[in-house]
């Protein structure tokens, strides 16, 4: 179910939520519950008693706090002041960016936008196409 013997999951249970993390038989499991557990202490810090809705409707921004915990699955932080600082940078970020235009979190709707105003039906009806060599069958 999880890839064979060589990998085990490791999971914490916080009030309503089960964080778990399928890992090679080579990490630590001590290393990964304190992983889990920055991991937890950081997306409570960022919501305020962290709960399902938060990641549901956050998931960009809980994918961004993981980042800066984990990337190509090698641990980069685990110091949380370090986190947050990154954290309230990016959040910075977003809100300058907010000013000057959408910013980064209405990216994917003006994706969808800007698909749409291209009008690719039509654009197929609209093509023309080079005349192609009659062959007959003999």
């Amino acid at each position: 179910l999880i890839g064979g013997s060589d990998y085990k999951l490791i999971y914490r249970h916080y009030a309503t939520l089960y964080f778990v993390f399928c890992v090679d038989s080579s990490e630590s499991e001590l290393g990964i519950l304190d992983l889990i557990q920055v991991f937890v202490e950081t997306l409570d810090k960022c919501f305020e008693n962290v709960c399902e809705l938060d990641l549901i409707f956050h998931v960009d921004k809980v994918h961004y706090i993981l980042g800066e915990l984990v990337m190509g699955g090698m641990v980069l932080e685990t110091n949380m002041t370090e986190i947050m600082t990154r954290i309230e940078e990016q959040n910075k970020l977003e809100k300058s960016e907010g000013r000057m235009g959408a910013g980064i979190s209405a990216a994917p709707a003006r994706a969808v936008s800007a698909v749409k105003d291209m009008n690719i039906p039509q654009k197929f009806k609209d093509m023309k196409l080079p005349d192609l060599p009659n062959f007959k069958l003999s």
